[in-house]
């Protein structure tokens, strides 16, 4: 890490993995990254400390006209979380973030259908469940993804990212049972503003690492039956 960067995703991984050395190896955790930046991050974290992991998808709902400025945010699942003021600042109707979240979760179903190709969740039950993400903004796919994770009745669950604004990380702080972030600027333009190499990782490669994880842990994951709808699972 140089001047406040990390020098790209792998380093944040292996910087956050030294804050979770206490969940190295342990049978009762395992990672779930965020897509598609959380997952380099949470591969790197997984190869360090020896963790299951598995992809948790989540979808941003962007403002129309300005989709990098979040409204809410959708996960797998039926989680959903809307940001009421940015919402009500810029006169958003609700007929708006329905069809937003709809388009979303037309995408947030491909995708989950093409990163698991076939295999199912692994189950987080009475275990500790460590979110990851490459960083946060407003923390509205964080906080979908808590809200999703939480009815899969997981012991605790522990949010960690390398970056996020100041504001937003006190908020995460009281949604979560374990907070971790290594950086909380106050000035926040983006989260690649705090990367070196930031490039969009696509879905190929997002593929390849959750992949190369499920070798290297041996994970033995059934195939879904046919017809078997797992989306809520």
């Amino acid at each position: 890490m140089r001047d406040g960067q990390f020098r790209d995703r792998k380093e944040a991984g292996s910087l956050l993995a030294e804050e979770l050395l206490e969940y190295g190896g342990r049978k009762d955790a395992i990672l779930l990254a965020l897509p598609r930046g959380g997952v380099a991050v949470g591969a790197e974290i997984a190869r360090i400390l020896h963790l299951p992991l598995d992809v948790f998808t989540v979808r941003k709902l962007g403002v129309p006209g300005q989709e990098e400025l979040a409204m809410g945010a959708i996960a797998t699942g039926g989680g959903r979380v809307v940001n009421r003021s940015v919402v009500a600042s810029l006169g958003i109707d609700e007929r708006t973030v329905e069809r937003v979240a709809a388009r979303e979760e037309r995408e947030l179903r491909r995708r989950e259908a093409l990163f698991r190709k076939g295999l199912l969740p692994l189950s987080i039950r009475g275990k500790i469940a460590i979110l990851v993400d490459d960083g946060i903004a407003t923390g509205s796919t964080m906080r979908a993804a808590v809200e999703t994770a939480r009815k899969l009745e997981p012991a605790a669950i522990v949010a960690a990212v390398p970056v996020a604004p100041l504001a937003a990380a006190q908020e995460m702080s009281e949604q979560v049972d374990e907070w971790i972030v290594l950086l909380t600027p106050e000035s926040f333009l983006g989260v690649g503003q705090w990367y070196e190499e930031f490039p969009q990782l696509t879905d190929e490669e997002v593929c390849s690492l959750l992949h190369e994880a499920d070798v290297r842990e041996g994970e033995d994951r059934r195939r879904e039956s046919p017809g078997e709808d797992t989306s809520a699972n």
